[in-house]
């Protein structure tokens, strides 16, 4: 699908709640590629999005995919209350909870597929192995995890994203570089699988999905 056309389905699964929350949803597909992620989780899968948000990513997943059945944490509040207000009112097979990551709270099991999209700027430095090795501990054997994040280069679109969330989150970001969070899931029983870089907008995107075989 087009960016254009996810837009639309994200007005369509928020017609409301607090306006900057709901506004971001509808904006996100043009500046995040959305379309790459979802053609990555493969059929009949359970999905575990780290760092969910609203919600948006296993929305879009849930109203595409009949067959996918997600789960999404957050340790945003806010974000959390209108994740759980989309899904009741839209009748959508997700759950979400409020869950301090970077303090350990993570939810017990294994999914078939984990996500953590642009997740790994937001945290602390000395916090982002561990966020990624207990990511990838979730994946089940044959699952995959889809990781996401922000480019470093060039620097100009590291700079236009960092004002971007100074302004919106309000955060002094930390960017990870991508091959980094490549050794540390591979040290972690990982195998890199695919890799895309795209841009957006003035957006630069690293996307790698890995597997556990």
């Amino acid at each position: 699908m087009q960016p254009s056309e996810l837009s639309r389905l994200a007005r369509e699964l928020f017609p409301d709640g607090p306006w900057l929350v709901r506004k971001m949803q509808h904006w996100r597909p043009y500046i995040c590629p959305f379309e790459l992620l979802v053609a990555a989780v493969p059929p009949r899968v359970t999905v575990l999005d780290i760092g969910c948000g609203g919600g948006l990513f296993l929305a879009l997943l849930s109203r595409l995919r009949d067959d996918v059945r997600g789960e999404g944490v957050d340790n945003s509040p806010l974000a959390i209350r209108c994740a759980q207000a989309l899904a009741r009112d839209r009748g959508l097979p997700l759950r979400f909870e409020q869950r301090d990551l970077e303090r350990g709270d993570w939810p017990e099991g294994q999914w078939d597929v984990v996500s953590i999209i642009d997740v790994l700027h937001h945290i602390a430095p000395s916090q982002q192995r561990e966020v990624l090795v207990k990511a990838a501990s979730r994946v089940k054997p044959g699952g995959i995890l889809i990781y996401k994040d922000m480019c470093r280069r060039p620097t100009w679109m590291a700079a236009m994203n960092r004002l971007h969330d100074l302004v919106l989150a309000r955060q002094w970001i930390h960017y990870l570089p991508v091959e980094q969070a490549v050794a540390w899931l591979q040290d972690a029983g990982l195998t890199l699988q695919q890799s895309t870089d795209c841009r957006r907008l003035w957006y630069g995107h690293e996307l790698r999905v890995f597997a556990r075989h």
